[in-house]
C-alpha cells in the first residue's frame, strides 16, 4: 500500500483532509432547498463506499512493500473488523444529525456548534483512554469550546426567533414566534446530539487499528465506509418517516430527483472519504516521517472553521441578520479556533 514517507507529504495530506472535511457539505447546500437531506444522504453514503473501494484497490494495493489491501483484510482480526464497522455506524448517525441541523439552521452555525461540542467529547475520551499531555491546556480548551457552543446556540435562537418589524400583531405573530422557538431548540438539540456521536467514534477506530492484527488505513477506511452504507438504510427509515422538518417522504422521491442532485450527493461522499483517508494514511507512518501529534490533530479539525466561513461568505446565510447575530457567529468561530489551538497544544505540552 502507498504510504507517505516525508514530512512534506504528511502536511499535504493533513491540509487536503482539512479542505475536504470543510467543503463536502457545500454539495448538499448546492442542491437547493427542495432536496431533503434524507435523500441526499443515500447518495452521500454510496459515494463514500465507492471512493473507499476504488482507493483500496488502487493506492491501497500498490507500493513498494508488496502488502495490499486484500492482505490487510485477510490478516485482520474479526474484532477489529467489528470495531471499524460500528465506528462507521456511530459516525454516520452523528453526521446525519449534523446534516439535519444544517438543513434547519445553516452551515455557519450547525458545523461549529456540533463539531465544537464533538471536540470537547473527543478530548475527554482521548484523555481517558490515553492519559498524557497537558491537562490544564486541555481543560481551558474545553471551556473555550464550550463558550463557542453557547454562542452558537444563542445565535441559532436569535436567528430563528427574531420577528421582522413588519410582522402583523396578534395571533399570527404568536404562532410564528412559537414555531421559530421550536425550530431554534430543534437545531441546537440536533447539533449537540450529532456532536456527541461525532466525538465518540474515534476510540472505536483506535481499537480497530490496534494490535498486530489491527486494520491498516485503507482497510479500516473501507470497513468504516461499509458501516456508513448499511446504517444509512437503517437510520433513514426513521428520518424519512419521522422527519426533523417538513412532511414524511417516500423512497420513490429519491428516484424522481434531478441527476444533478444525485451527482452532488456522490461528490459529497467522495470528498468526505478522500479527506478521511488522507488523515488515516497520514497517521500510519514510520517514525522519521511522523509529525507532532498536535499538528496531526489540529490541522484536519480546521475544516470546522472552513465550513463555518463557507456558510457565511459563500451561502450568505446571515447577510440579512441583525448585527448582534453576526457578532455572535463571528465570536463563535474565533472561540472555535482558539479552543482547537489549546486542545492541540495540550498534546504537545506536558506539565
Amino acid at each position: 500500500m502507498i504510504l507517505p514517507a516525508s514530512h512534506v507529504t504528511v502536511f499535504i495530506l493533513l491540509i487536503f483532509g482539512m479542505l475536504c472535511w470543510g467543503l463536502w457539505a457545500n454539495t448538499f447546500k448546492a442542491t437547493g432547498p427542495k432536496w431533503r437531506f434524507e435523500l441526499f444522504y443515500f447518495d452521500f453514503a454510496i459515494g463514500t463506499v465507492i471512493a473507499a473501494l476504488v482507493l483500496a484497490l488502487t493506492a491501497g494495493s500498490l507500493g513498494f512493500d508488496g502488502f495490499s489491501f486484500l492482505d490487510d483484510i485477510r490478516l485482520a482480526g474479526k474484532r477489529q473488523d467489528l470495531f471499524a464497522f460500528i465506528a462507521g455506524a456511530v459516525f454516520n448517525l452523528g453526521n446525519m444529525l449534523l446534516l439535519a441541523a444544517l438543513s434547519v439552521t445553516g452551515m455557519s452555525i450547525a458545523f461549529p456548534l456540533a463539531l465544537g461540542f464533538a471536540l470537547i467529547i473527543a478530548g475527554f475520551w482521548n484523555f481517558a483512554l490515553n492519559p498524557g499531555g497537558n491537562l490544564i491546556f486541555m481543560s481551558i480548551g474545553a471551556v473555550v469550546l464550550l463558550g463557542a457552543v453557547v454562542l452558537g446556540a444563542m445565535a441559532a435562537k436569535a436567528a430563528t426567533v427574531a420577528i421582522p418589524a413588519a410582522a402583523v400583531a396578534g395571533t399570527a405573530t404568536t404562532v410564528k414566534t412559537k414555531s421559530r422557538k421550536k425550530s431554534s431548540l430543534k437545531s441546537v438539540f440536533l447539533s449537540l446530539a450529532g456532536g456527541l456521536l461525532l466525538g465518540s467514534f474515534s476510540p472505536l477506530v483506535q481499537m480497530a487499528r490496534a494490535g498486530d492484527n489491527g486494520l491498516g488505513p485503507y482497510s479500516s477506511g473501507f470497513i468504516f465506509a461499509v458501516g456508513i452504507v448499511f446504517s444509512t438504510f437503517v437510520f433513514n427509515l426513521f428520518f424519512m418517516n419521522l422527519p426533523v422538518q417538513g412532511e414524511p417522504i417516500d423512497i420513490a422521491d429519491y428516484f424522481r430527483a434531478k441527476f444533478r442532485w444525485h451527482a452532488l450527493g456522490f461528490l459529497g461522499g467522495i470528498l468526505w472519504y478522500c479527506g478521511t483517508l488522507a488523515v488515516l494514511v497520514a497517521g500510519k507512518l514510520d517514525p522519521p516521517a511522523g509529525v507532532e501529534a498536535s499538528l496531526s490533530y489540529g490541522i484536519p479539525q480546521g475544516g470546522i472553521v472552513i465550513a463555518g466561513l463557507c456558510g457565511l461568505m459563500l451561502w450568505k446565510e446571515f447577510d440579512s441578520a441583525e448585527a448582534s447575530i453576526k457578532i455572535r457567529v463571528g465570536m463563535m468561530l474565533v472561540l472555535v479556533v482558539l479552543g482547537l489551538g489549546l486542545s492541540a497544544a495540550s498534546l504537545a505540552s506536558a506539565p
